[in-house]
């Protein structure tokens, strides 16, 4: 079995600063730097972030889409140049924006 000196009288330079001191007073920082007691910094929490689930990216009993259906989509937007202005000052009879918006139709059947 190897048996190592205590080192009581020994010196050992500092990784940071680059000064002499006392063997026994030096730390290893996690980094591998070894440092005097005074010049420990310990690891920064953002360095070892949490572990985060990835999210679900299909779902579990999916069907496929009917083929031959068919979706309407519209926007009817009306606007009266909102936006105008005289120079620098807004004109102070500005039109509302109007949007109507569908989706699809609707059939009703009653039997």
């Amino acid at each position: 079995m190897v048996k190592y000196a205590t080192g009581k009288f020994a010196k050992r330079i500092s990784d940071r600063s680059g000064m002499a001191f006392p063997y026994n007073e030096m730390v290893k920082e996690w980094n591998g730097s070894t440092v005097h007691t005074s010049e420990f910094e310990s690891k920064h929490p953002q360095l070892d972030p949490r572990y985060h689930p990835t999210d679900p990216q299909s779902l579990q009993n999916a069907k496929p889409q009917i083929i031959g259906t068919k979706v309407l989509l519209g926007i009817n937007l009306v606007a009266n140049n909102i936006f105008q202005s005289n120079g620098m000052m807004p004109v102070d009879d500005n039109k509302n924006t109007e949007i109507n918006s569908f989706v699809g139709k609707v059939e009703v059947a009653i039997t």
